[in-house]
């Protein structure tokens, strides 16, 4: 038993070793440790608090994020709508022009055949009074050939001024 308990002497060299351990350690690194541990607390705090403000401005611009894209979504289907609207537009447009332009052409159309029905009778009529005249003429050249039809000729003539 004499093993586990310690004499005086010992203990009071135990005690005098910690005591000077342990005011020298306050004396010198007690200072530096409290102050390296405050600073890091502080380092911490200011962690904390720069991890806060992030985390409110990152759910700030999430939230202006979800607005812009809610107002690109409106843009982007407003853009869609006055598409859709300009193509119907040109494509009214182009048949009523289309409309317009075949009505054109069916009149212009129309009165080229009008033209050519004309020109065409007109030609028939020219023709057909040339053939009449061309066959009078050789009746009457026939007719007239002989004395005989100049003297009847005559005659008729004469008779025709005189109901006149």
């Amino acid at each position: 038993m004499d093993l586990l308990t310690p004499e005086l002497g010992l203990f009071f060299w135990t005690l005098i070793a910690f005591l000077a351990v342990f005011f020298i350690l306050r004396k010198f690194a007690w200072k530096p440790i409290l102050n390296s541990l405050g600073e890091r607390e502080k380092g911490i705090a200011d962690s904390i608090a720069t991890a806060e403000r992030v985390k409110a401005e990152m759910s700030q611009l999430k939230s202006e994020n979800e607005k812009l894209l809610a107002q690109a979504r409106e843009e982007r289907s407003q853009m869609l709508k006055e598409a859709k609207d300009m193509k119907e537009r040109i494509i009214n447009e182009a048949k009523e022009q289309a409309k317009t332009e075949a009505n054109k052409i069916v009149s212009d159309a129309q009165v080229q055949i009008q033209q050519q029905k004309m020109a065409a009778l007109t030609e028939v009529k020219n023709e057909i009074g040339s053939l009449a005249l061309n066959v009078a003429e050789k009746i009457l050249r026939k007719q007239l050939a002989g004395a005989d039809g100049q003297e009847n000729y005559m005659k008729m003539l004469a008779e025709d001024i005189k109901l006149n």
